[in-house]
């Protein structure tokens, strides 16, 4: 085979070209800290790299959501924590109101307090986050969760029962928000019965009040027929020889209430306490019902509550009763509340847990990806010194070939 200049020249032209794409590769795997620069050098480990690398992205942004979840957080159970604070007040305010050595200056300097407390509820119910979203209104954020009704002058939820989620693993996603209707709305104010009516008889008085609230609750949420009304219907009957009996929808009671009528003298049952007084009570009926149980939000309550306060004529039994309906409702209230930090905690112990997780998850994933594609540092330079080596070797066989002509061979 003849062997010409030009190929000779080729020759020695494509050993310098290939020898320098080698080292260029190796400059490009040490720079970029892999050894896969394109699919086509380890089709499977490049496969396997691109799935991981969507994988860590997807448990990065599930750490982003539990960030933003637990200042989410964090952010109610500081609003709440204040209120429940403020709860207690309440009720020490309110029992204290209850001396019957209290004035009227003192009654209106409990009622400026109750009040302050409910601008300070007013305004935490309708916290807003950094984002400027009002946190207890559901998805309605853009709006106030609660807002006073000038015509009724009742406080009114104005957002709804929605809860944002937030995804923090594949399998997981929590809220990081509660709805004020759950925690402020759904509470039920003090169990009681409606007014008695007299439908027979002539009792100079009938006073119908609750005197031991928990056993009045218990049978309030045994006996009350939310499908039919007629059976919360209650009488109390006395026949013309002084006996009487108290019917539920016409039947007597298991066990049954009854006795001998006296004038004045209370007739107890269900934690109730029924008193009539008059001797022409006999014969007659007096009627009461179980009416729908009322959900209230404690602003509405305040508000009745101070109104009674520094109202002179509301006394006796009728301040009694204000005293009893703010202490039920503030209970009922706190309780809620409580409820809802205690699921605070719970969510805040989750996200903890799978943050904790995934921190794990990520570390492992980057291991794993590392010992696929990572290059070798020592085995890079090694192989970029090589190259180096070869290429001024096959620059100095290049330039001897490139200066000899025949005349080298002639002489």
């Amino acid at each position: 085979m003849r062997l010409t200049f030009n190929m000779q020249f080729a020759q020695s032209l494509n050993g310098i070209l290939n020898t320098q794409k080698k080292m260029s590769i190796a400059e490009q795997q040490l720079t970029k800290q892999t050894r896969i620069l394109s699919p086509a050098d380890d089709p499977a480990a490049s496969a396997k790299v691109l799935a991981l690398d969507q994988n860590l992205s997807q448990i990065e942004q599930f750490q982003t959501n539990s960030v933003l979840l637990k200042n989410g957080l964090a952010l109610q159970e500081t609003i709440l924590t204040n209120m429940r604070v403020n709860f207690d007040r309440i009720s020490q305010l309110a029992i204290a109101s209850g001396n019957g050595t209290f004035t009227i200056a003192e009654r209106q300097a409990v009622a400026l307090e109750l009040e302050n407390i409910q601008t300070e509820f007013f305004d935490l119910m309708n916290t807003r986050d950094s984002d400027g979203g009002y946190i207890f209104a559901g998805f309605q954020d853009k709006s106030p969760a609660y807002e006073l009704n000038a015509t009724t002058g009742r406080y009114e939820f104005r957002g709804d029962d929605g809860s944002r989620r937030l995804q923090i693993s594949p399998s997981i996603s929590l809220s990081g928000r509660d709805s004020g209707k759950q925690i402020f709305d759904d509470v039920f104010g003090r169990f009681k019965p409606d007014n008695p009516v007299v439908i027979s008889g002539t009792p100079d008085s009938v006073a119908l009040r609750v005197n031991n609230q928990q056993i009045f609750d218990q049978f309030y949420r045994e006996k009350y027929d939310s499908q039919n009304p007629a059976n919360n219907l209650y009488s109390l009957q006395i026949d013309a020889g002084s006996n009487y009996q108290v019917l539920n929808n016409g039947a007597p009671l298991t066990p049954p209430v009854n006795g001998v009528f006296v004038s004045g003298e209370p007739i107890r049952f269900s934690g109730l306490e029924l008193r009539v007084d008059g001797a022409a009570a006999a014969p007659g009926q007096i009627d009461f019902t179980l009416p729908t149980p009322e959900k209230r939000n404690i602003l509405d309550t305040l508000n009745d509550f101070i109104t009674a306060l520094r109202d002179p004529s509301v006394t006796g039994v009728n301040f009694n009763e204000a005293i009893a309906d703010v202490l039920v409702q503030t209970d009922n209230s706190a309780r809620n509340v409580d409820n809802t930090l205690a699921s605070i905690g719970g969510r805040v112990n989750v996200l903890d847990s799978v943050f904790s997780s995934n921190e794990d998850l990520i570390i492992n994933n980057k291991g794993y990806k590392a010992d696929i594609s990572e290059v070798d540092f020592a085995a890079a330079l090694t192989e970029i010194k090589r190259q180096e080596i070869a290429l001024q070797a096959a620059s100095t066989v290049f330039s001897k070939i490139g200066t000899t002509t025949l005349f080298d061979y002639l002489r």
